[in-house]
């Protein structure tokens, strides 16, 4: 958390961030992905006074789970799981129409989720698994909301909330869910049984959906969580889901776009955390584009603070 000082009718005034800020570890540092400098990025993370959470995947090996409780101990960070990587690399898809792969899903998220609990961990994130298409997309929000309820009963007496990430569904990923407007209505069916369910909404990926931040009104009773990012547009006009940093060449969303988000959130009285996800290029250190966002971020609100 962090404050900025601007001047009101010449005297200067402090307002102080009003949400938590978390960042996504295994962007940041793609190589936690591989399993690889886990304690150095873990360390260098958590002892950023500007973060408040680490998001990280599930951690495979015991040691990387040691590392990551004595940090998170030490720093006093809260920690997040992001199983999203699980559904995008993996296969592991919740919205299958497969009734034998859906089970599959449900266990090996169910395993995150026992696993999260067992840690002292209580958020863990998912998107929906691929769109398949107009004629199927009915029937796989069925067995997504399905697999959801059954995800947040099994998390409910363990004190972990399930939250759904929403992505595109036309250019680069091409999940599911999807549109913010069907989101909530995956989050609606969810909720008439189970309270410990959110959803996640991206910056990064509202031009890809062709969204706004003052879309958000219409899902401000099911926000859990938020992540601040870029899309990426190639040469050829096309749009990527490779969250570059804020200001590389082909990067959609700035300063004016993160205001904007603020603002938003603000009318809706949003509590949850704002979660950088950010990707280094080829030839970028990691640090530097968690550095970039950081100022993006301060100067965003600093720039919101003033017209208050």
């Amino acid at each position: 958390m962090f404050t900025v000082g601007v001047y009101r009718d010449g005297v200067k005034c402090s307002f102080e961030f009003p949400w938590r800020v978390s960042i996504v570890a295994f962007m940041a540092n793609p190589k936690l992905l591989q399993g690889e400098e886990v304690e150095e990025t873990l360390k260098a993370l958590a002892e950023d006074p500007f973060f408040d959470m680490l998001e990280v995947n599930p951690p495979e090996k015991p040691e990387h789970w040691r590392i990551l409780e004595k940090i998170r101990d030490e720093a006093g960070v809260e920690i997040a799981i992001g199983a999203q990587p699980l559904v995008l690399m993996r296969g592991v898809n919740p919205s299958a129409l497969d009734e034998a792969k859906r089970k599959s899903a449900l266990n090996a998220l169910k395993r995150v989720i026992d696993e999260a609990a067992t840690r002292g961990v209580s958020k863990v994130a998912l998107c929906s698994g691929p769109d398949p298409g107009v004629a199927a997309r009915a029937k796989a929000k069925e067995a997504l909301v399905a697999s959801l309820k059954e995800l947040a009963a099994h998390a409910e007496g363990k004190g972990v909330t399930v939250i759904l990430e929403t992505f595109d569904r036309e250019w680069d990923k091409k999940q599911l869910i999807g549109p913010i407007r069907e989101a909530v209505e995956i989050a609606k069916a969810v909720r008439e049984e189970h309270g410990n369910f959110g959803l996640l909404w991206d910056l990064s990926h509202a031009p890809m959906l062709e969204e706004k931040p003052g879309d958000l009104e219409i899902a401000a009773p099911y926000l859990a969580h938020i992540h601040i990012g870029c899309t990426k547009r190639l040469p050829d006009g096309s749009l990527k889901d490779w969250h570059p940093g804020f200001y590389r060449p082909g990067s959609i969303n700035g300063v004016e776009e993160v205001e904007e988000l603020i603002k938003a959130l603000s009318h809706v009285r949003y509590r949850g955390a704002l979660g950088f996800e950010v990707k280094p290029e080829e030839g970028q250190n990691w640090l530097e584009v968690v550095n970039a966002a950081k100022g993006v971020l301060y100067t965003a609100f600093a720039r919101y603070a003033s017209r208050l």
